[in-house]
């Protein structure tokens, strides 16, 4: 995954590759699950699409935290004002530094084929996850047409969707369990639930 490749484009990324239509952005969001009051990390904010949403979900008394390892990506995001309790950090997921169980939900919108070592994410984002949490994937797009337009850019051609199958089996080594995948002609939602450890 190219740091190189999204802070060339973030200048020009709203303008030439974001959702530009709200109501797939409000449909996605009403089917997400989550809380008034909630923490919630944004894996990969790139230029802040999905933020007003989910801001809107949390409320005045949740806290979102925008992850992105494109410093000229969450540039962008950040000089959108948005009004809300919010920090921005540029990391790598895979590697984030935050602290264990520091999250109600993580949300990963329009970012999954861009994960280099999926399981070793979905790890890392179980960790993240406080007891029931829940990660939400979505796209507001078909995962066919968003793998038909990545093989077709060179720096990208091979961040692609795994098979569905593959994906449930990652998520479920990772230690999610209640795991959903649905696909529609112009989203793809997954959503999963942090196992509970149960101690004798």
């Amino acid at each position: 995954m190219s740091q190189e490749f999204f802070n060339s484009r973030a200048a020009t990324w709203d303008e030439k590759i974001a959702e530009k239509n709200p109501s797939k952005l409000r449909t996605m969001i009403d089917r997400l699950d989550i809380k008034p009051g909630a923490s919630v990390l944004d894996v990969g904010t790139g230029t802040g699409v999905f933020v007003p949403y989910l801001l809107q979900k949390i409320g005045r008394h949740g806290k979102l935290t925008c992850l992105d390892f494109s410093a000229e990506m969450l540039k962008i995001a950040r000089a959108k004002h948005f009004e809300g309790n919010i920090t921005y950090l540029c990391a790598d997921i895979a590697s984030s530094g935050l602290a264990d169980e520091s999250f109600d939900t993580v949300v990963c919108y329009s970012v999954f084929p861009h994960f280099e070592d999926k399981p070793k994410i979905f790890r890392e984002i179980n960790r993240l996850l406080r007891r029931e949490g829940a990660v939400y994937i979505c796209h507001t797009s078909s995962r066919q047409a968003i793998n038909k337009i990545h093989r077709g850019v060179p720096e990208v051609c091979d961040h692609l969707f795994p098979e569905n199958e593959d994906t449930r089996r990652m998520l479920s080594e990772a230690g999610f369990t209640s795991i959903n995948i649905s696909e529609g002609k112009e989203d793809y939602l997954v959503s999963a639930r942090k196992t509970i450890a149960h101690h004798l």
